[in-house]
């Protein structure tokens, strides 16, 4: 993700040129940080160079959230993640991106998760009925147990999980994997060296990819 503290970096450009041919496949960005007509051309350089596209809706206000969901439908955007308005951006799709959104209570900029597990597994439960396609949960956000709450609702649904927010480091990129999740999504720790401290941005994401060999996994776990 060209991400930081839930913005897209205003340089996003620049560093997906710096790290496009690290060979990561999927590259995302927020809704907020960068004007329509710079996610334009964002999305045609990440088309150019064949990636997925993944686009995380953390707007909080309803209004604010599907109008970013619109623009999303014009950039033709390959995964739609986040959003709580789950209902509003089904019926906006109409099936056109698949649509991975947050369960339970989400709050605040940066986006936290609260809430007991029971109740975001409940969520989740409902949000597989409605017929999403999978689940972007920020379980390093939760103010409880997060490897309790990923283990949880792994067992709860049998669609695709992302663990959003907070990868900031193997440890946890370890722990994701070996639960089985489907993805995750790693941003801010690339911008603050978190995986190779003495290297620049494309060694940050070479050693996430480096180590991401280590495990099977389901395509297209990144």
């Amino acid at each position: 993700m060209l991400t930081h503290n839930d913005l897209t970096v205003s340089n996003a450009v620049e560093v997906f040129k710096e790290t496009r041919d690290t060979g990561v496949t999927c590259v995302g960005f927020k809704d907020t940080g960068l004007s329509l007509e710079e996610q334009r051309t964002l999305v045609g350089l990440m088309r150019r160079k064949g990636k997925t596209i993944f686009f995380e809706v953390v707007s909080e206000n309803k209004e604010a959230a599907m109008r970013s969901i619109k623009n999303a439908i014009a950039l033709k955007i390959d995964y739609l993640i986040g959003s709580t308005y789950i209902e509003q951006t089904l019926r906006l799709l109409k099936g056109r991106i698949t649509f991975m959104p947050y369960v339970g209570k989400v709050a605040g900029h940066p986006c936290m998760l609260r809430g007991k597990i029971e109740e975001i597994i409940a969520d989740a439960k409902r949000a597989e009925g409605l017929g999403v396609a999978g689940i972007n949960l920020l379980a390093y956000r939760y103010d409880g147990d997060a490897d309790q709450l990923i283990e949880s609702v792994k067992k709860a649904v049998t669609i695709p999980i992302i663990v959003a927010g907070s990868i900031n480091s193997f440890e946890r990129i370890r722990k994701v994997a070996e639960i089985g999740m489907w993805g995750f999504t790693v941003g801010g720790a690339i911008f603050e060296r978190k995986f190779a401290p003495e290297g620049d941005l494309r060694d940050q994401v070479t050693a996430v990819i480096e180590y991401v060999k280590k495990f099977k996994r389901n395509k297209p776990f990144q």
